[in-house]
């Protein structure tokens, strides 16, 4: 089982509150227990830029920042999980 700590500090997922496939994501992580922290935004100028940063000037949600400095733009939970357990073995 994955460490919510760990996880919460390898993944952050930048979201809206209206997107239908950040929703899912994030009720798939939960599901798994994976841990992430999560940025809207709709409610943060920074956040919006960095997104429209990494996906060539648009803002695509989910965007997840790894702590490797990956990004993943609307990435299946597979793939998040796949990546984190990268991160893990590292």
């Amino acid at each position: 089982m994955s460490d919510l700590t760990n996880d919460a500090e390898a993944l952050t997922l930048y979201t809206t509150t209206w997107c239908p496939f950040c929703t899912r994501l994030k009720k798939l992580l939960d599901e798994k227990e994976i841990g992430y922290t999560e940025i809207d935004v709709d409610a943060d100028a920074e956040a919006a830029a960095f997104v429209e940063s990494v996906n060539g000037g648009n803002r695509v949600v989910p965007t997840a920042l790894y702590s490797d400095g990956t990004t993943a733009t609307n990435p299946p939970a597979s793939q998040v999980r796949a990546k984190l357990a990268e991160l893990a073995d590292a």
